[in-house]
C-alpha cells in the first residue's frame, strides 16, 4: 500500500438498531430470514459508507455479518453440533457454553465470500477483512473428537486458508486473523502457533495480519487487566516469533492500554498496525492524542511500517461516539502525515 500511514478499525463497529441490540457484545438478530440476510448486507454497506466518510484509507466489514466474531464462522463448518453444549473456560478468564466438535471439522461453503464480493462493489479503496485465528476458534469449542489442540488448529488453519484464498479472489487487499488467545497461551504459541497461523495464510498474495488484544467489552476481561499490573509485558512473549513469521502486520493495543511502547522495537522490520483509539472509553479522542500516540511509536517503527488504527472493536459504543473516533483517527494521522512531509 502506497499511502504513508494507511488508517483502519480493528474490527466491530457498532450496529444499526434496527439489527441488533445497540452498544451490547455479541447480541442476538433482530431480523430473521430474508428480512435478515438484506439487513446484515444494508448494515454492511452503512459501515464502509461511515468508514468513508470519516476519512479511513482502508475500508474494513467491521463485522456487521456476524454476531460474534469467532462463532458465526464455525456456525458454518460440518463436525461442529450446536446443540450439544459444554461448558468451558474461554481463555483461562471465565466459563461459557459452547458447542462441540463432534466429527471431522469441514468448511462446507464460503462463509464471507459473497460479503465480501459486495462490499468491494462499493469502495475503491483497500478492502480488509477480519477472521478468527485458529488458536483462538479452538479455545471456544469443546472438542470431543480430534483430543488434540494442536490437530483441531491445524484443522481449522486449513479451513481458514480457503477462506482466505476466496476472500482474495473477491477483491479483498489485506486479511486479518484475531488471535487474542496468542495473549495467553504462550506455551502452545512457541510450540505449535506461529507456525498454524502461517498455515492460515499460506499462498495469500494478500496482507495479512494478526491481531492481539487484551479483550473488552465484558467484566471478565476487564478483571483480568486489572491484575495485570501497571505494565502489560505480554507482547514480549509473542512479538519476536512474529517478527519471524511470514505474517505482515502485527495488531496491538496501545493508547489507554499499558502496554509499554518499547515492545514495538520487538517487531522492527514489520508492519505494526498500532492502536492510537481507546476502545474501552467513551470518550472521542483529539486529532492531537492520536497523533501523539503516533509519535511515540515512531521511536520503535519506521513511518513506512505505522498503520494508525484502533485498540480493538467498538461494537460495545454508541454510533455517534464510534464515528467520532474514526474521524479523530484520520484527522490525528493527517496531522502526523504533515509533520513527517514538512521534514
Amino acid at each position: 500500500m502506497s499511502t504513508l500511514l494507511p488508517t483502519s478499525i480493528v474490527g466491530s463497529l457498532p450496529k444499526p438498531s434496527w439489527l441488533s441490540e445497540p452498544e451490547t457484545l455479541w447480541s442476538p438478530w433482530r431480523l430473521e430470514g430474508a428480512e435478515l440476510d438484506e439487513g446484515r448486507r444494508d448494515a454492511l454497506h452503512l459501515a464502509a459508507a461511515e468508514q468513508a466518510v470519516a476519512g479511513l484509507d482502508v475500508i474494513s466489514d467491521g463485522e456487521q455479518t456476524r454476531q460474534h466474531f469467532v462463532t458465526t464462522f464455525i456456525e458454518h463448518l460440518s463436525g461442529v453440533d450446536f446443540a450439544r453444549r459444554e461448558t468451558v473456560r474461554i481463555r483461562d478468564r471465565y466459563d461459557a457454553s459452547v458447542p462441540t466438535v463432534v466429527g471431522p471439522v469441514r468448511r462446507e461453503r464460503p462463509v464471507f465470500v459473497d460479503d465480501a464480493a459486495s462490499l468491494r462493489t462499493r469502495t475503491d479503496k483497500p478492502l480488509k477483512w477480519a477472521l478468527p485465528g485458529p488458536m483462538t476458534m479452538i479455545d471456544t469449542l469443546y472438542d470431543a473428537h480430534y483430543g488434540s489442540r494442536e490437530e483441531l488448529a491445524r484443522e481449522f488453519a486449513s479451513l481458514l486458508n480457503q477462506e482466505a484464498r476466496e476472500l482474495e479472489a473477491a477483491g479483498v487487499d489485506i486479511i486479518q486473523f484475531d488471535e487474542p488467545a496468542f495473549n495467553v497461551f504462550f506455551d502452545d504459541v512457541r510450540d505449535w502457533g506461529v507456525e498454524v497461523l502461517e498455515r492460515a495464510a499460506e499462498g495469500l498474495r494478500a496482507e495479512t495480519v494478526v491481531h492481539i488484544c487484551y479483550g473488552y467489552g465484558i467484566k471478565a476481561n476487564t478483571d483480568w487487566k486489572a491484575s495485570l499490573g501497571t505494565q502489560w509485558r505480554q507482547y514480549e512473549e509473542t512479538f519476536p516469533l512474529l517478527r519471524d513469521s511470514v505474517i505482515d502486520t502485527v495488531s496491538l493495543e496501545s493508547r489507554g492500554s499499558h502496554v509499554p511502547m518499547e515492545l514495538v522495537e520487538l517487531l522492527r522490520g514489520k508492519k505494526v498496525m498500532l492502536g492510537a483509539i481507546d476502545v474501552a472509553d467513551p470518550h472521542v479522542e483529539t486529532p492531537e492524542e492520536v497523533a501523539d500516540t503516533l509519535r511515540r511509536a515512531l521511536a520503535f517503527v519506521e513511518p513506512e511500517n505505522l498503520c494508525p488504527s484502533t485498540n480493538c472493536g467498538m461494537a460495545p459504543l454508541s454510533r455517534t461516539v464510534a464515528q467520532g473516533k474514526m474521524r479523530a483517527l484520520a484527522a490525528g494521522t493527517a496531522l502526523l502525515r504533515a509533520e513527517l512531509a514538512g521534514g
